[in-house]
């Protein structure tokens, strides 16, 4: 859901709950089975968020719950935490995916240093030790763009794809949603826009060239959450689960904390690697929630792909970017669009704040 829509009186748990919940029902599960919930949040600013949803969830007071954040790279690091807790046997049953309520995120501000001083707000921390190193990522893609050439007219183009293949596909994910509020709701926020109104959109960076970044072209603030429940085969038997799908291979990378948007296409080629398959057109689905159109472009170009054989029903510039559950919701899309072909491979890749990637490749049972 956009900042400030639906979701902005709800707390993180509170958006999450109700996803967890549902993912049990769905699997047939009793809550007592699940050892433990790994979620990823950004925004949460400390305490343990994890905890707060497996109790809100009504998973029971034994289940352990970790809170991971890597940022916009979180969710889909909390799961690859979650298969590494399942591969180490401290696990039977795990629940991992991540959520944002930036609509809800606490105000930040730094401590004084003196007593004479005032708290100063700020609107991010710092991702990098170095403040040469702390790029800006609205003005690292924009420096992107143009050190590259890619025009606005191809950002554009690429972010109204992505509304339109949301608007199209809005039926075809009802099944992935869970209606978090009393009354089933729809995401407003994909829409169709005519190029001429597109073209008339504010600059946002990189003003007075060519290859200025729109804020079409950019991954609007969200509030939302995603999980997936993972399990090792001696529970799927014992507890009659039907496993949709495997994981072969993982990946979390870093790169250049100047160039963040590189770190996805870093992340999907290790992954690749791992899963010991020679290229992304082998792939039968690819998901990257895509925070700017430049970064879309880049993931692309590196891995050979054109633009339409990414993101089937629209992207993180179509849905918007709940950071913390973004890659998570790139996975869950990922999964809905590989589970009517068996065997079938495909990937889901994020890139974070700081220069910093992740990456999954699963295979439909």
């Amino acid at each position: 859901m956009p900042h400030g829509g639906a979701f902005r009186h709800l707390h993180a748990h509170e958006i999450a709950a109700p996803v967890v919940q549902a993912l049990i029902a769905r699997a047939g599960l009793p809550a007592h089975t699940v050892d433990t919930l790994v979620c990823g949040n950004a925004l949460g600013a400390g305490g343990n968020p994890a905890r707060m949803v497996a109790l809100a969830a009504g998973l029971p007071d034994g289940c352990a719950a970790l809170s991971v954040d890597t940022q916009c790279c979180s969710g889909l690091d909390a799961v690859t935490m979650a298969v590494g807790l399942l591969a180490s046997g401290q696990a039977r049953v795990v629940i991992a995916g991540g959520v944002e309520a930036w609509s809800r995120s606490p105000l930040r501000h730094t401590r004084p240093m003196n007593a004479d001083e005032v708290p100063l707000p700020y609107e991010r921390p710092a991702f990098a030790p170095d403040p040469q190193r702390d790029s800006d990522l609205l003005e690292a893609a924009a420096l992107y763009a143009r050190a590259h050439g890619i025009s606005r007219l191809q950002q554009d183009t690429y972010a109204l794809q992505s509304h339109q293949r949301a608007v199209a596909g809005a039926d075809a994910m009802r099944d992935e949603l869970v209606d978090v509020l009393a009354a089933p709701l729809v995401d407003a926020y994909p829409r169709t826009t005519a190029p001429e109104r597109a073209a008339r959109m504010p600059v946002a960076a990189g003003k007075g060239t060519d290859c200025a970044v729109s804020t079409l072209a950019i991954s609007a603030r969200a509030d939302g959450a995603a999980f997936v429940l993972l399990a090792t085969q001696d529970a799927c038997d014992e507890w009659g689960i039907q496993p949709q799908a495997r994981w072969l291979a993982g990946a979390s990378v870093g790169c250049a904390s100047e160039q963040p948007m590189l770190a996805a296409a870093l992340a999907a080629q290790l992954a690749m690697q791992r899963a010991h398959i020679r290229g992304a057109g082998d792939l039968q689905a690819v998901e990257l929630h895509d925070a700017f159109a430049v970064q879309g472009l880049q993931f692309c170009s590196a891995l050979g792909l054109q633009s339409t054989q990414i993101n089937r029903h629209g992207g993180g510039l179509a849905r918007g970017h709940p950071i913390g559950a973004s890659g998570a919701v790139a996975l869950v899309r990922l999964l809905a669009d590989l589970k009517k072909q068996d065997g079938a491979t495909g990937l889901a890749a994020v890139a974070g704040a700081g220069g910093i990637g992740a990456a999954a490749i699963v295979q439909t049972a």
